[in-house]
């Protein structure tokens, strides 16, 4: 985080997201104030909140992926939930308390995977040494023959070597293992809504570790129970109390949240049917944004310092449908351009993750060289916005579909084909024209 500039840190979210400078700069600012909070001393630490942020613009401009992105750099817990997840059940929708639940959840995860990579080195060796006493077990000595032991040493040494060099990798050996609660136990769940759905995770929780004490016998083979062992014994490495505390800590200082189709909340002020629906989601919203405590089966986290990222394309409302309490609580507002021609150029090709770097590389799987000449990039580009234009801007995502229709036989018939294929501009007008001109069959393919 110290590292994580502004300025480094729209250059590193232009590796994967073309244009939308002024949402970057929102986010970079944001994300680099939360590493000066904590450089804070005293009592204001705790009095500067996260200046949370709203997106506005059309699908598939790269809402989404800023956010996601964002997460990555900071190594941030992250999650992405629809606002319209809460209007599915219940008047007011589901419990809005189960994304911080969830977001925990996660945390939770991410540093038991950081602590688990640490003594990774140490559990493999004893791992190492259950497989080995499994395979070739030593004798119980009744004498104290030095000759009888130095010659079990050499033995068992010799024998390691070969596990070592991976020579009884397909050999079956009898290990214990701890027995889950995923593999035949009884699982408890609450109801919806209210701090009972807390109380069921609990209660889940409590019933595993019970019947995870357990130790159930299964064959496998040496390769498999290599990865089995070593994740055991790992997990007894690990200090739980600390991985505990440094994902909650990590949730309430670092933690995002992604709520994107906010606009699908907002609503007018008629105050009848469904427009009363959404207003509840947005005051059960409304205390979690602005800062307030969720039980998890982890521990309480206090949701005051974790950066709420909206998003939403607001066409048919605006953010001053939200009712005023949360519009204060986003204060940031950010609109994204919609995308061009040359956006899609650029989409194309520029990014570490661009859509036919991942069509050459899932191709090259087959032994086949796939490329693009530079006027089919182009072409491509052109009929995407002219089919964005005619029908739904769904955005980059039309690019997807429109590389389908291209590539759907090669894809079919690979690796029957020649290994080097290229496409060329004569190759997407014949895969695209008809379909882009007819509007019906635009509408219904692509």
């Amino acid at each position: 985080m110290k590292e994580l500039m502004p300025k480094e840190i729209v250059k590193e979210l232009n590796k994967f997201v073309i244009g939308q400078d002024k949402a970057k700069r929102s986010v970079a600012i944001a994300l680099r104030n939360r590493w000066r909070r904590q450089q804070v001393k005293g009592k204001l630490k705790d009095e500067i909140l996260p200046n949370n942020i709203i997106m506005i613009g059309p699908t598939g401009v790269g809402k989404t992926e800023i956010a996601r992105r964002l997460a990555n750099l900071s190594n941030a817990p992250f999650i992405k939930v629809e606002a319209t997840k809460f209007t599915e059940i219940g008047y007011v929708g589901r419990d809005v308390e189960s994304m911080i639940r969830d977001l925990t959840r996660i945390s939770y995860r991410m540093v038991e995977k950081e602590y688990e990579d640490r003594v990774w080195k140490d559990a493999k060796k004893m791992a190492e040494e259950r497989i080995l006493d499994k395979l070739f077990p030593v004798p119980e000595l009744k004498t104290t023959d030095e000759q009888e032991k130095e010659r079990i040493e050499k033995t068992r040494s010799k024998l390691q070597k070969m596990y070592k060099d991976r020579k009884f990798e397909d050999k079956y050996i009898e290990i214990e293992v701890s027995q889950q609660q995923a593999s035949g136990g009884i699982s408890i769940m609450g109801p919806i809504g209210g701090d009972m759905e807390g109380a069921g995770d609990f209660f889940n929780d409590a019933m595993s570790s019970l019947m995870g004490k357990k130790k159930n016998k299964q064959k496998t083979k040496v390769k498999d129970a290599r990865r089995i062992l070593t994740q055991e014994e790992a997990q007894k490495l690990i200090d739980k109390s600390k991985v505990n505390k440094e994902a909650l800590d990590r949730v309430e200082n670092n933690g995002i949240v992604f709520l994107d189709e906010i606009d699908k909340i907002a609503s007018n002020e008629s105050g009848r049917g469904a427009d009363v629906s959404r207003q509840g989601v947005q005051r059960d919203l409304l205390p979690i944004v602005e800062g307030s405590t969720v039980n998890t089966k982890y521990g309480i986290v206090k949701t005051d310092h974790i950066l709420f990222i909206a998003a939403g394309s607001f066409s048919k409302t605006k953010p001053s449908d939200l009712i005023p309490e949360l519009q204060g609580r986003f204060p940031i507002r950010v609109e994204l351009d919609s995308l061009s021609t040359n956006d899609f150029v650029q989409i194309l090709t520029h990014p570490q993750n661009a859509l036919l770097k991942q069509y050459q590389a899932l191709l090259k799987a087959e032994k086949i060289e796939l490329t693009f000449t530079k006027e089919a990039i182009q072409t491509i580009a052109e009929k995407s916005t002219e089919v964005n234009t005619k029908t739904e801007n769904i955005g980059a995502r039309r690019l997807h579909t429109v590389l389908t229709q291209i590539l759907e036989n090669l894809m079919f018939n690979a690796p029957d084909v020649d290994k080097k294929i290229t496409v060329d501009d004569k190759k997407v007008h014949s895969s695209l024209d008809k379909i882009v001109m007819d509007e019906d069959l635009s509408r219904y393919i692509l």
